[in-house]
């Protein structure tokens, strides 16, 4: 079977489930003794294995066989989770990911055994306190491997299967449902070359006539390809029992099947409650995923019946029954090159429609009928970009669930005490935002971490908690995504900043003391700073913070800081919805059509030249009790203004944070949905034009970012 198909799936699925281990494994170091959070490690753990041992990543699969093997000890009540679990848990998620990068970057995972890991993970299970109570535990895998190895010479070796109290419970159930109880032995041709997918098929079509309630080897040897060439199922079924066997046979690579009706299993009655403690639940727990943990393409399906541990009937019947539940049939995995294609086709729709209106307009007015419909298209063209925006937007969780575990990496590093506290993971953005903004709010996040939260005597002498908290949150604010980083330590020191600043020759002296604390905290920004060897000594907070700026401005956000000495200090990064489409207003500036983000203005205002005054050799008005400068936006396009220098000007105010400035334009021409087409390298010098669009008389318009004007 070729696999390579589903590399793609693998590697998604693989993240996930990467994720996933690394949540609960912070949660399992807070409540260690939490069920549900060990059940959620070991079913992970163990998907994630049978998918690497499908795909043929031996490696991978040994390791995470390990990490299993632990769980299944600390889920059994035969370890307690401690500090040096965890930590080499955390060693061992990372080596995963480790071989996950290569597979994605190689298509192999490499030549790296990870031996170091694996001694201390089989240190962790050698060295645990119950010892002496697992003495049986050998014997019962001798007990359960004996009919797999003596089933080569016998097509009957189901009848030596000693079945679990579960697996006996789930037989009795099936026969009280008037089913039938058979046994079936599957032979595997020699030349196969992935037999745990071939008995995932198997068990795929067992599953479509009855329901598997034992197997022997166990289901997760048969997984682990822990089998030579056969393996025998006890299966309960309504249909007959050539039915059965025919849909075994229809696997490719399945050289023969046999079977009769099962009457093996009650003679172990009363051996069962010995051995079921170290053999049983191993067993049960690995038929729930089993469906889905040796092909990744299907691993969705875990989620149905991982919830249901009673027994292995119902839940296989439960997983029939569901087969149409959302969850499973409803999620599709859409590649984003398809999806901005789909994109691209939506915003020349939209074009189209502009352009029909444009013509309308222009031949007069023809009639209710063409205005009829130029609105019904505008209102399909609006619902389909809202329709496709929608399939684009993604929670931002996938982003910032990987910050608590590097929260707590640096807190053992810096041997510092912190909490991230993180509220908003469901705020939603557009796709291709999420996968850029993970870098800036990882800076923000160790610049907290590392330089803003004191060390803890520092904060007791203060009278704080010895632990420092940083917060992530997270919030839709009209059609910009607000996210905030924000800790409880020092702040920013703009005395010290002030005075580096004037050392390095950025600012004089006197330009300094006459700069505003805003002033000064935004030089941090520059990257003299961020990339100067001695930066901590600013407390810190220029590290990394040029690549936050130039990443977020070129996502058309803005990055906002507010800090107070002594108390914290908090940065905002105000991110729009979506880059694609947006609404604009369109003015006209010396004969020339521009557009503004109409997310970036607050009003519009009529002013009088008489109302212009002077403050520092440069003009301003007084709006409404607020002082806001002017900029002539003829001066800054380098073109001849059309306006009467008597008549009133047409002050567009835009805003920044708690910035505003007033833009002088010509004339509006009003509120227009634009498509945003990027100018590429041609425009990179001119930091105020963010791209351009084609207007519906086919014209094109610059579209003037307001933000870097400000």
């Amino acid at each position: 079977m070729d696999v390579s198909q589903y590399l793609d799936i693998f590697l998604d699925e693989s993240k996930e489930h990467l994720q996933n281990l690394n949540t609960s494994v912070l949660n399992l170091e807070q409540d260690p003794e939490n069920p549900e959070t060990i059940s959620e490690i070991f079913r992970a753990a163990h998907t994630l294995k049978g998918m690497a041992g499908t795909m043929g990543y031996k490696r991978m699969q040994t390791l995470t066989h390990d990490m299993e093997n632990v769980f299944s000890e600390v889920r059994e009540g035969n370890l307690k989770v401690n500090a040096g679990m965890v930590d080499v848990l955390f060693r061992c998620l990372d080596a995963i990911e480790g071989y996950v990068t290569t597979i994605q970057e190689t298509s192999d995972e490499g030549d790296n055994d990870n031996e170091p890991i694996i001694k201390e993970l089989n240190a962790i299970l050698e060295n645990k306190g119950a010892a002496p109570e697992e003495a049986p535990a050998p014997a019962a895998a001798a007990a359960e491997a004996a009919p797999a190895a003596g089933g080569a010479a016998v097509s009957g070796a189901w009848e030596a299967m000693e079945l679990s109290e579960e697996e006996q419970k789930a037989m009795e159930d099936a026969m009280m449902a008037n089913k039938k109880i058979f046994g079936v032995t599957v032979f595997v041709q020699e030349n196969c070359l992935l037999k745990a997918a071939r008995a995932f098929l198997v068990f795929k079509a067992i599953e479509e006539h009855g329901e598997i309630i034992a197997a022997s080897p166990s289901t997760q040897d048969i997984e682990d390809e822990k089998f030579e060439l056969e393996f025998s199922l006890v299966v309960a079924t309504e249909a007959d029992l050539d039915t059965i066997l025919n849909a075994v046979k229809s696997v490719s690579e399945i050289a023969d099947a046999k079977g009769a009706p099962f009457t093996g299993g009650s003679a172990e009655a009363e051996a069962a409650p010995a051995e079921e403690k170290p053999a049983a639940a191993p067993k049960v727990e690995a038929k729930k995923p089993e469906t889905t943990a040796v092909a990744p393409v299907k691993t969705e399906v875990a989620k149905k019946p991982e919830k249901k541990q009673e027994k292995a009937a119902p839940a296989k019947n439960d997983g029939k029954k569901t087969a149409g539940k959302p969850a499973v049939n409803r999620t599709v995995r859409v590649d984003i090159e398809k999806l901005d294609s789909l994109m691209n086709l939506v915003s020349e729709l939209i074009i189209a429609k502009n352009s029909l209106v444009s013509t309308a307009t222009s031949a007069g007015s023809t009639g209710n009928s063409l205005n009829e419909q130029i609105e019904y298209l505008e209102s399909v063209t609006t619902n389909l970009h809202e329709s496709v925006m929608k399939v684009r937007m993604v929670p931002i969780e996938s982003v910032v669930s990987k910050f608590p575990r590097m929260i707590r990496d640096i807190s053992k590093q810096l041997n510092k005490p912190m909490e991230l506290y993180m509220s908003g993971e469901e705020t939603e953005l557009d796709r291709t935002v999420v996968d850029e903004i993970g870098d800036p709010l990882m800076h923000m996040l160790r610049n907290s971490a590392d330089h803003g939260l004191e060390m803890p005597e520092e904060r007791i002498a203060k009278g704080k908690p010895e632990t420092g908290s940083i917060f992530l949150d997270a919030y839709q604010d009209g059609n910009n995504v607000v996210i905030e980083v924000r800790d409880d330590g020092n702040g920013i020191d703009t005395e010290r900043v002030r005075q580096k600043a004037i050392e390095r020759g950025v600012m004089t002296e006197e330009q300094a003391y006459a700069a505003d604390d805003s002033e000064i905290i935004n030089l941090l920004f520059m990257p003299s700073f961020s990339t100067a060897k001695q930066v901590s000594d600013l407390s810190g907070r220029g590290v990394g913070l040029d690549v936050v700026k130039s990443k977020i401005e070129a996502l058309s956000g803005e990055v906002d800081v507010k800090t107070k000495l002594g108390e914290g200090t908090t940065f905002s990064i105000r991110l729009p919805l979506t880059l694609a489409i947006i609404q604009a207003l369109m003015v006209v500036v010396g004969g020339e059509k521009y557009a503004i983000a109409l997310s970036g203005i607050q009003t519009i205002e009529n002013v009088s030249p008489k109302d212009i005054k002077t403050v520092e050799s440069k003009e301003v008005i007084n709006l409404r009790g607020t002082v806001i400068p002017l900029l002539r936006m003829d001066h800054i396009l380098e073109t001849q203004s059309k306006r009467n220098p008597g008549s009133d000007m047409v002050v567009v105010i835009a805003k920044k944070g708690d910035k505003l400035a007033g833009l002088v334009v010509d004339e509006l021409i009003g509120q227009q949905e634009i498509v945003i087409k990027s100018m590429g390298k041609y425009m990179n010098k001119c930091k105020f034009i963010s791209g351009a669009t084609i207007l519906g008389d086919g014209e094109v318009a610059l579209i003037i970012d307001s933000n870097a004007l400000i």
